[in-house]
This record gives C-alpha cells, structure tokens and sequence, in this order.
C-alpha cells in the first residue's frame, strides 16, 4: 500500500474515531450547554441591549385560523423597563417567554373586545405572570366594559390549578393574594372623547373606540413613551377614531384582512358543499379593513411604518403577502411589513429612528 494512501486511511480512522466519540458523548455535551443556555435564560431582563425608549413586538400576528409563522393577537409594548400585553390569543404566553417578555414581567394587560382569539390564551398568561413573579398583587387587567365577566371567568376556570400550586410551592413561593387579575372597566363611547387609562410624566396610555360591529363595546390603545407613540388598532373596519389617534405616530400596528384571498376560501368552501362557512366567509370582510384601506388611513394620518397584524387569512408562504398586500406599497409611502411573530420594532427615545429585528431569532 502506497504511503499516500496509508496516511488518507490513517485520517479517515481518526475522524471516524473522533465522530463516534463525539456520538457517544452528546447527551453530555447537549447537558452542559443547556446549563449555560438556562442560566443566560433566567438573568436576562426583557430591556437588555435595547435602548430606554418605546419596543413593540408580535407575540401574537395571526388571527382565529391556524398559521405556522402566526399565533393569536397578541401584541407586547415595552416602555422603558415597564412591560405591556394587548390582548391575549392562543400561544401568547409561551410566544412572550421566547421572546425574552417573559410573563412575570407583565406590568398591566389590555383587552381590545372579547372575540375568542383575542382572549383565549388569557389564562395562561395570568397564571404564568402569577406563578413566575411572586407578586402579591394581582396584574391590572383593562378592557371596555364585560372585562369584569371575561376575567371572572378564567379565574374561575383556574382556580382548583391555583389551590394545587400553592400547596405544591407554598404561600411564600406563590402568594395567594397575586393570583389572576384585577378588572379596570372603562367606557369608550363612539361619542366621547379618547379616555386616558394611564397618565405619567414618561407614559401616557389611551383607549379609543373602532369599529367591529356587531361587536361592541371594541377599542383599540395608543402608548406614548418619551415622545414616542405607538397606536393599535385592535379588530375594526376602516376607523376615523383609528386615524385620529394615529395622526403623527412613529407605528400603527393595524389589523389586516384580504377581501380577494378570503373570496377564494368562501368559493373553496361552496365548491366542498359547506353552506356555513360560505355564509362566514362571505360575512367577516364587513368589520375589517384590508390592507388597501390601512395603507390608505396610514397615508393619511402621516404614520411612520404600518405594521399589518391580525392576519387574515392565513400565509403559510411567503409568496402570498404579494397578493395580500395588493397596491399596499404604492398606498403608503413609509415603512410597511405584514407581521409575523417575533417582529419586533423598536423606538428609542430622544430619536427618530425606527429598528426592526426578529425577536425571536434574536433571542435564540
């Protein structure tokens, strides 16, 4: 055997040694690095490397209908240090926790109406705010009128889960008194002017009225932070009050549903002989806005970047938000994305700049 060969044989028996090794051994190696990755994990505050100013991210970007890249509404405002929820869908909490806005750290929740999806993951991200933080007193939770019954009743629903974990943990672990949520009900009347529900030196959160009909009582929030403002829209059809409250802002995070992609579900569901859902097909564009429409209001308003949330219909493929958006961009002249989870939109304050990053990317 020539010496060439020989020395290729010698390498290739080493690697394969080595590689068995490694093998061997992974479960060990897999162990010590997820010991470090914990330990980073739980000593990260949600504001670290960010700059004092007003964050917002998507932990929540779809609407009812599955999406792999979208869970239910849920939108996190980060003020300063202060952490903030608008409404709560399926897979909130656990899109929180990976996007480093851990749970505990929740300084007050916001409910927009009481659709299911908007509300659905409502339970366990109280349970996790509770059982995560220690606090002793329960987190605020602000909606328009009926957030008294909503809250009630997760409560409820969660009351035997609380009686198991504090017997497991104990009082001083988790303090009775902190469990679930206190109701702060408002009103926002169509007739009345914006209400303020927060009102610092540094803060400043408002309610105003959309419209959802039949839904009602329906509110979307603006968050001022250091001369920065960030508007929600919450679920409604094109809005004046929308618009209003939007006049200026940094970012208007607006729900979005395409007329046209909605269509060819309702003539996919009379082709399949399902009459119901054609009749719900053929009902929801009614109490929304499409993505036209809040290019349009966006426009109008001076907004600085739309960010497109509640998305429907689902977008399993990238190739569909060209479609969706229709002549969106020739619309709104400023910064515009179809949201996914994780989107994260930063606004530092004493500044005028708008930074997007993947939360969720970011943190992994």
């Amino acid at each position: 055997m020539k010496t060439g060969t020989r020395i290729i044989l010698a390498v290739v028996s080493v690697a394969v040694l080595l590689g068995a090794g490694a093998w061997l051994v992974r479960g060990r190696l897999a162990t010590t690095a997820i010991e470090k990755l914990y330990v980073k994990a739980m000593a990260r505050a949600p504001d670290d490397g960010l700059a004092d100013g007003l964050h917002v991210g998507l932990c929540g970007a779809g609407g009812p209908l599955p999406d792999p890249k979208r869970m239910g509404p849920c939108t996190a405002v980060l003020a300063g240090k202060r952490l903030f929820v608008i409404d709560s869908g399926s897979g909130a909490a656990r899109n929180l926790a990976m996007m480093n806005l851990a749970p505990a750290r929740i300084d007050g929740v916001f409910l927009t109406h009481y659709h299911s999806d908007h509300i659905d993951g409502l339970g366990e991200v109280l349970l996790q705010r509770w059982a995560g933080s220690g606090n002793p007193v329960p987190v605020p939770v602000y909606g328009p009128e009926g957030v008294q019954a909503v809250l009630g009743g997760f409560m409820q629903a969660y009351t035997l889960d609380k009686g198991y974990r504090v017997a497991h943990h104990g009082a001083a672990t988790i303090p009775p008194s902190g469990f679930g949520g206190t109701a702060m009900p408002f009103t926002a009347g169509q007739d009345q002017p914006d209400l303020v529900l927060i009102n610092e030196p540094d803060l400043k959160v408002t309610a105003f009225p959309v419209h959802h009909d039949p839904v009602s009582p329906a509110v979307g929030y603006a968050f001022t932070y250091k001369g920065r403002t960030v508007v929600i829209s919450g679920d409604t059809a094109p809005s004046a009050r929308v618009e209003a409250a939007a006049k200026g802002a940094d970012l208007l995070v607006h729900e979005a549903l395409s007329p046209e992609l909605t269509a060819l579900q309702q003539r996919a569901a009379q082709t399949a002989g399902r009459p119901r859902l054609v009749k719900i097909f053929g009902d929801i564009p009614g109490y929304h806005t499409s993505p036209e429409q809040a290019a349009e209001l966006a426009q109008r308003a001076g907004v600085r970047y739309l960010l497109l949330s509640h998305i429907v219909p689902a977008l399993p493929v990238a190739a569909l938000e060209g479609p969706f958006l229709g002549r969106s961009r020739t619309l709104f002249k400023g910064g515009l994305r179809v949201g996914r989870d994780g989107d994260f939109i930063s606004l530092p304050s004493g500044s005028d700049k708008i930074i997007r990053s993947d939360r969720l990317k970011m943190i992994r």
